[in-house]
């Protein structure tokens, strides 16, 4: 009991999750900070589950995934739940920033936590593409094709970035198991970034929806916002559940089950039909 009181990590602990205090009038908008870290907490341990069976070759990598999703036990659960839960990742940083810009969280004294937040947004996004393509089925090759390609249309040094992601002049083993690599790591670095992140949130304070300091209508943090919080983490893990196990692909792809194939594209890719249109004026 004495090291508990007189521990410095101890005490630093207690006094930013247990004693921080926060506003009074916070309401459930505020909630969706602690439950993206929630699911990318989800999306690292079921990531490190599926590394274990996954085979990171353009020959082999497909087949691994209907290994993993047919033959080990439970594993199209987990698999699933990886996905969809990317899904919800992703929905509920969208609130969090829309909570942020609505409320002008980004403003003094706020402005480092604010960009610390849009470079973990930035790195979610480079962390799901990559892991869009690991599957290795029709949409996951064109849109490696894709996205890669359009880095090429920086001046000078386009293409020679886009050969040095791809391992080559084509997308191919290298290419996967450096996305593969990198999909692997950077959710480590998301969650250091979060951990600066919310240390950055504890050195200024939360807002409020009035949008003035609070300063004398505080109250802890535990243990009232962690029953809020833990009721809005209830919520979303019965409607990810649900939809696991009732509708486990509604938020993917069909043609995604088919293997990669360089030689053709998915057949609902076609252009704008404003294309047409133009293109039929011009030859007339």
């Amino acid at each position: 009991m004495r090291y508990w009181y007189k521990s410095f990590e101890i005490l630093k602990i207690k006094h930013n999750y247990i004693y921080y205090k926060t506003p009074t009038n916070l309401t459930y908008w505020w909630n969706f900070g602690v439950l993206s870290l929630y699911f990318l907490m989800i999306q690292i341990l079921t990531g490190v589950i599926l590394a274990m069976f996954y085979d990171p070759s353009i020959l082999y990598a497909f087949s691994s995934i209907m290994y993993i999703n047919n033959e080990i036990y439970y594993c199209w659960w987990i698999r699933s739940l990886h996905a969809n839960g990317a899904s919800f990742f992703f929905l509920c940083v969208y609130f969090h920033m829309f909570r942020g810009l609505y409320y002008g969280s980004f403003l003094y004294p706020r402005q480092l936590l604010w960009k610390s937040g849009v470079i973990l947004f930035l790195l979610m996004i480079i962390t799901a593409f990559l892991g869009y393509v690991l599957p290795w089925g029709q949409m996951s090759f064109w849109a490696a094709m894709v996205i890669t390609s359009l880095i090429s249309s920086i001046p000078l040094v386009g293409s020679d970035i886009v050969f040095l992601l791809w391992g080559g002049f084509t997308i191919e083993d290298a290419t996967l198991h450096r996305f593969y690599a990198l999909h692997f790591f950077l959710p480590f670095i998301l969650l250091f970034l979060t951990i600066i992140h919310i240390s950055l949130l504890h050195e200024s304070g939360s807002t409020n929806p009035l949008g003035i300091p609070s300063i004398y209508e505080i109250i802890p943090f535990t243990p009232y916002f962690i029953l809020k919080d833990a009721l809005s983490v209830i919520i979303f893990l019965i409607l990810i559940l649900y939809i696991n196990f009732s509708f486990p692909d509604i938020l993917g792809h069909t043609i995604n089950y088919q293997m990669a194939n360089f030689l053709v594209t998915p057949p609902h890719i076609v252009p704008d039909d404003t294309y047409y249109s133009f293109m039929q004026y011009y030859v007339q």
